[in-house]
């Protein structure tokens, strides 16, 4: 048998949903690996067999250590990976829920005041604007800086300050019991608290036209640094004409020659930065009033159904992946019937950025008025942490008086 990849690897198909699911984990911790499709590799449904004793079962996840785990569930990958799942203290005074700029913000602020500080976060460190290819504006960085380094920077300080972290875990419910909050896992674990911080970010919104969920992951995509180096030397399309579209389009030519980007409106509604950076790309083409109208494909993504928006002309065309980046939507399924909302989903604040319930706060892109900058989350977790610290001193816990530098 030839050698087989180096690093973690995973070995599936792309139609396999225990592969995707296995895949997805990675890609929102932001672990590197290879995939290998078995249906298409000779070595690596031998690999495979001989892993199960001649049986084909997937996905198996070979780390660098040689070790392998079989068709693992998401808690068993995340042991292996080393995150930490379970909580220290069945009770803190503050449950932040999300690790974007705005969630760590705040839990750094109030865990640095002696307030004890749990964040519970379902995917990688630093929400979106940690999967970023490059954060050219936020202040203190005057080359920028890389998601990645952004998140992990962010996360070190508020592991300086004493904040616990929680990762690869699912929010189901936030409890309120008399004058407690608190939440409930994925896994059945309630945890309480005095208050609760919701800074559960918003997700990229999917298009809703056939064959979209049919090949999530399997040619379709919404993250460019997590699936991008997947589609080297391959054709790929990019659906949105904002900045995000164009920031990761032009990210996507690091690894394809051929990237298409596809937009409603006559042309990008990006900023002027972005826009000339796209121009400036030899390999990007901007197809405007266009959209998609169907993905097809066999087990994977082949082509693409585009449409004009003015004729109606529909047209295939071969695609090897898709990236959607058509706007965002607020994470806001868990608490809708719990804290007011408006009509886009959005949670609704006072001043102090206190939600319909007493004790709930919301700060970032999940609250109403946010402005969907990494900057301005930023800003957010600060001020709800002076808000917090006064509720949870009214109700006598928590640390020393905060200050304001």
């Amino acid at each position: 048998m030839n050698q087989q990849p180096s690093g973690l690897v995973v070995y599936g198909t792309s139609w396999c949903g225990d592969c995707k699911r296995a895949k997805q984990l990675l890609g929102e911790q932001r672990v590197p690996y290879s995939f290998v499709d078995i249906d298409s590799d000779a070595e690596g449904l031998a690999y495979v067999e001989q892993v199960n004793d001649g049986k084909s079962i997937i996905p198996v996840i070979r780390f660098e250590d040689g070790t392998t785990l079989v068709e693992p569930s998401n808690a068993e990958l995340a042991e292996k990976l080393g995150l930490k799942t379970e909580a220290k203290s069945p009770f803190y005074d503050l449950i932040v829920v999300g690790s974007g700029p705005a969630g760590l913000t705040a839990a750094l602020y109030a865990a640095r005041e002696g307030i004890s500080t749990l964040v519970i976060e379902r995917a990688g460190v630093g929400g979106q604007a940690g999967v970023t290819e490059q954060l050219d504006n936020f202040p203190g960085f005057p080359e920028g800086v890389t998601g990645s380094d952004f998140a992990a920077r962010l996360r070190q300080q508020a592991e300086r300050f004493g904040v616990e972290l929680l990762q690869a875990q699912d929010v189901i419910t936030v409890l309120v019991e008399g004058d407690y909050r608190g939440v409930r896992t994925a896994g059945g674990h309630e945890l309480m608290s005095t208050a609760v911080l919701l800074a559960l970010g918003s997700t990229y919104k999917r298009l809703g036209v056939p064959g979209e969920e049919d090949f999530i992951g399997a040619g379709v995509h919404f993250c460019a640094t997590c699936d991008g180096a997947f589609y080297k030397g391959k054709k790929v399309l990019v659906v949105g004409g904002g900045n995000s579209a164009g920031e990761e389009g032009v990210f996507l030519t690091r690894f394809s020659p051929d990237v298409t980007i596809a937009t409603q409106g006559a042309g990008l509604t990006a900023s002027k930065v972005v826009v000339q950076k796209v121009e400036e790309n030899a390999a990007m083409t901007v197809r405007p009033m266009t959209t998609v109208a169907e993905f097809k494909g066999d087990k994977k993504l082949t082509s693409v159904v585009l449409q004009d928006t003015t004729t109606g002309e529909q047209k295939e065309e071969a695609f090897d992946g898709v990236f959607v980046f058509i706007g965002l939507s607020p994470n806001t399924d868990v608490v809708r019937e719990l804290v007011d909302v408006d009509a886009q989903g959005f949670i609704v604040t006072d001043a102090a950025l206190q939600t319909s319930v007493p004790g709930v706060f919301a700060a970032g892109d999940v609250r109403a008025g946010a402005t969907k900058q990494a900057a301005s989350a930023a800003g957010e977790g600060a001020a709800v942490a002076l808000g917090i610290r006064r509720y949870v001193e009214a109700r006598g816990s928590g640390g020393r008086p905060m200050g304001i530098d």
